[in-house]
């Protein structure tokens, strides 16, 4: 495929994670599309685009961020300034390498990234690849939501493609039925979806993978890949439809931003021409390395795939 320009759109935010010393913290920036951002950019050639759309404060934490998009290489032209709200911030906390989090980001300026139609459609127009989650749905009031919705479909029209991850975190939405019907509104503007199974199974009522797979379908996207916790992924979309049984799990330090990786090593994988399967192995490759190391993210595991 001709290198073009991706947009990721989302919440990025400051993160504390644990160090090994006891009572240590150590500070970053993270976010899950953010993470996917952050990841595409390393493993993409340099004529790829990788940019963020997202909204911060003007205090020194949201300039921390928007120096950190800058030496990432991670455009940020479309992270605009919000004048009363700061970037948000959340802790993980980790038991057996399973990770908990606790989040002050009620006054997120992130909150507030598609209240502009125009600014949207300008950042839109800009790109082949689109990506989102349903946190990005989340963070938003419902007004914002539906100009997000009506952008992403326009973009789609003029031939962008649009990948979402359902991303289902039921504590950012007032209930579970709001939040699946949202959900399945973004996937019906979407080409690929990105879901985790236990995810689906628990919300959705999905009998098994490909139950998931058959919904994204009905819903209008052509690509679904379902990944499995570890599990065989499935997957189903142009370059056909199967199983992958064979992937190795890995036993976590730290399961946090395994999913935000996978998804960066499938696409970086498929835009470079792989199908489904090879994309599927890449995505879980890089994610194998990542989640044996402490926080998002994860040079090292970059630089054990490239």
């Amino acid at each position: 495929m001709t290198p073009g320009h991706i947009l990721c759109i989302g919440e990025a935010m400051i993160e504390l994670s644990q160090s090994d010393a006891p009572d240590a913290w150590h500070l970053g920036i993270a976010g899950d599309t953010l993470n996917t951002a952050w990841y595409l950019r390393g493993l993409l050639p340099e004529a790829w685009h990788v940019g963020y759309l997202s909204r911060v404060g003007t205090g020194p934490f949201s300039q921390r961020m928007l120096d950190f998009l800058d030496a990432a290489g991670i455009g940020n032209t479309h992270v605009s300034r919000d004048p009363d709200r700061e970037i948000g911030l959340y802790a993980i906390t980790l038991k057996d390498g399973e990770r908990s989090f606790s989040y002050w980001r009620a006054n997120s300026a992130a909150r507030g990234l598609a209240n502009d139609p125009q600014r949207l459609s300008d950042a839109f127009s800009e790109a082949s690849m689109l990506y989102l989650s349903g946190i990005t749905l989340a963070i938003l009031p419902d007004a914002a939501r539906t100009t997000l919705m009506t952008a992403l479909q326009k973009a789609r029209q003029r031939g962008a493609m649009v990948v979402f991850d359902p991303n289902l975190r039921p504590r950012l939405w007032p209930d579970a039925q709001t939040m699946c019907a949202q959900i399945e509104r973004a996937a019906a503007q979407s080409d690929l979806i990105l879901p985790s199974f236990d995810d689906e199974a628990t919300y959705f009522g999905d009998a098994d993978p490909q139950a998931t797979i058959a919904r994204y379908h009905r819903l209008g996207a052509a690509q679904v890949v379902v990944k499995n916790g570890g599990g065989p992924m499935y997957y189903s979309g142009p370059s056909g439809t199967g199983a992958l049984t064979d992937l190795v799990p890995e036993r976590p330090v730290d399961t946090t931003s395994a999913g935000d990786s996978f998804n960066a090593g499938y696409l970086a994988a498929m835009l470079q021409g792989a199908d489904s399967e090879a994309a599927i192995r890449a995505g879980h490759a890089l994610s194998r390395h990542v989640i044996r190391h402490r926080g998002a993210l994860v040079p090292e595991a970059i630089a054990a795939v490239t």
